[in-house]
């Protein structure tokens, strides 16, 4: 266990102006709003960062811009489907203060288990920062298997997955076998962290976090902390928020949750396209009643 797979590390939202610019102002309030809530520490550039949307240079710059603005740990984004690439954006990362990488599986090419298991050799092996692995068979169109995570594991430079299948089986399958190897299991998604943690995983990096960081932060500690009365409420709660966070893809979603809140700009790119009304009616309704009781 280390400090950049312990706690919680929200996948932080890249604001943009209503040009379609960055917006570095609120990029910066946002980083501040997380730490004085809380969190463990940030990720910038992953799934929920847009990073996909992101233009190359962009994404450098808002590695760079996070890490230089944050006092706590910072995990990058620095995933592609190519080997080359991973490679380049793991190695800018670590040479501007990050403190890990995150690096998805690479989709498009229908890599087989053999393929994935050299890809991520070849980045952790050019890596000056730990690699967390990212699983998100929803966005990357196939699950890394947990023989795959195994086999990884072993790498030295390896230290955890950030798990976002949402199947809470696989989850005690790699908690289990990775046990006696220094390897942690972080829960993607928000309403699996407490049953997670009970099992074994150390973290949450999960969209809630963005929108009420402090919450979650309470409910990592007390999951962790043996605190079942604690825990079980928030849990409810937050299985609610994540109900409405998911009507569209979170990148779309925390957006408008964090604009309702007066937190960021509700701007996405295209691809992505901003809530209709019935869908911001539910993300508005779930902010409200989210520990309104």
């Amino acid at each position: 266990m280390s400090d950049i797979t312990e706690g919680v590390f929200p996948p932080i939202v890249t604001p943009f102006d209503d040009d379609g610019e960055v917006d570095y102002e609120s990029l910066a309030d946002n980083v501040d709003r997380l730490e004085r809530n809380g969190v463990s520490g940030i990720t910038s550039c992953g799934s929920t960062g847009e990073r996909s949307t992101l233009r190359p240079q962009e994404h450098r710059d808002v590695i760079e811009f996070t890490v230089e603005h944050a006092s706590t740990p910072v995990i990058a984004g620095t995933g592609s489907s190519s080997t080359w690439e991973a490679i380049e954006l793991t190695q800018h990362a670590a040479n501007v203060g990050a403190d890990a990488a995150m690096v998805h599986a690479p989709y498009y090419s229908a890599p087989s288990d053999d393929d994935v298991v050299r890809h991520y050799r070849e980045v952790a092996n050019a890596a000056e920062i730990p690699i967390l692995l990212y699983n998100y068979p929803a966005a990357f169109g196939f699950n890394l298997a947990p023989d795959v995570v195994v086999e990884l594991a072993a790498h030295p430079n390896v230290v955890g997955i950030k798990d976002s299948l949402g199947d809470l089986r696989q989850i005690h399958e790699l908690i289990r076998r990775t046990e006696e190897t220094d390897f942690d299991v972080i829960s993607g998604w928000d309403s699996l962290a407490w049953p997670a943690i009970n099992a074994g995983a150390t973290g949450l990096i999960g969209i809630s976090g963005n929108v009420f960081p402090g919450a979650l932060a309470e409910l990592v500690a007390a999951a962790r902390d043996g605190d079942r009365e604690t825990a079980s409420e928030i849990h409810r709660e937050v299985i609610a928020l994540e109900d409405a966070l998911v009507v569209k893809n979170p990148q779309i979603t925390v957006k408008a949750a964090l604009a309702y809140m007066g937190h960021a700009p509700a701007n996405v790119r295209a691809p992505q396209y901003e809530l209709d009304p019935d869908q911001r009616e539910q993300v508005v309704a779930a902010v409200d009643a989210f520990r309104s009781g």
